[in-house]
């Protein structure tokens, strides 16, 4: 039987590229989280760091573009052995963003941090995972230690002054408004000051999953391919989610890479039924 599936495919085009996210390892991290949809190696941590100089030419091809924001993210960017100099390059060029499980952030690290951020014109943003505001369920998913340690990041992070963002991912499908009552709980008996506003909440993604999803009627403005792309090691990606997938291979630098993308996978079907964008920041909130 002969089908006409391909053409039921949208295309998201880019408006313009705002997110710069740079990918500075694709496997290497410190927890394997049981939504994650990175498959790690089962043996060892792989080494897989991008080059500063990948970095320097994907900042100097981008010059004309109109950048927020750059995401470091990974797997765990701060695992990077030149994340401190790579934080200070990109910061030259505009606000970054850690995208971090908040391992690292010690009160030596973040006072580091702020020292980083107080000598740029530009500002340090964090984004840390929570995932539930049970101890045990959040740590179910994230493993031992997971929760306290997302507590302890954020009360080094308030000291100095630094407001994060925490990115819920929605893994037990509970009432949004009842997971942000029950973390702004937990923090504020932390004495950690937060809002709604504080609270990404993203779908569940399973990976696992052998359900074909066609996107339709999706809306262009949050998801993340319509104002972002994501540099690795390999080259130019739409997405986060589509890293180092040949599925969301949109060149091999900036000097000349596509602005459409097909959303012809499960993860672009998640991202089309999420609320907001899944990776970047929401600044309508975020500076209310």
């Amino acid at each position: 039987m002969v089908t006409n599936e391909l053409y039921r495919i949208p295309v998201c085009e880019m408006k313009e590229l705002n997110n710069l996210f740079i990918e500075l390892t694709a496997k290497n991290c410190n927890q394997h989280c049981k939504h994650c949809y990175i498959d790690f190696p089962i043996t060892k941590a792989k080494k897989d760091y991008i080059s500063q100089e990948t970095i320097k030419t994907a900042l100097n091809d981008t010059t004309q573009e109109n950048i927020y924001c750059i995401y470091l993210t990974g797997a765990e960017p701060m695992l990077h052995p030149d994340f401190n100099s790579i934080l200070r390059m990109c910061l030259k060029r505009t606000n970054v963003c850690i995208c971090t499980n908040g391992s690292f952030l010690n009160e030596k690290k973040v006072r580091f941090l702020k020292k980083v951020e107080d000598e740029s014109t530009n500002e340090i943003i964090f984004m840390l995972p929570i995932d539930h505001y049970e101890e045990i369920k959040n740590d179910d998913i994230r493993g031992r230690g997971a929760f306290r340690q997302i507590i302890h990041a954020s009360q080094k992070l308030e000291k100095y002054d630094f407001n994060p963002i925490y990115t819920v991912t929605n893994f037990y499908n509970e009432n949004e408004k009842t997971l942000i009552e029950g973390l702004k709980k937990v923090f504020l008996s932390s004495s950690v000051q937060v809002q709604d506003f504080n609270f990404q909440i993203n779908k569940y993604y399973n990976k696992y999953s052998n359900k074909d999803n066609i996107v339709e009627n999706f809306n262009q403005n949050h998801i993340d391919c319509s104002c972002g792309r994501i540099l690795t090691e390999k080259g130019v990606y739409s997405c986060p989610f589509l890293a180092n997938d040949y599925r969301g291979r949109m060149g091999t630098d900036f000097k000349n890479y596509s602005k459409k993308v097909m959303l012809e996978t499960p993860f672009c079907w998640t991202c089309s039924k999420n609320k907001e964008n899944m990776f970047s920041i929401n600044y309508k909130y975020f500076n209310s």
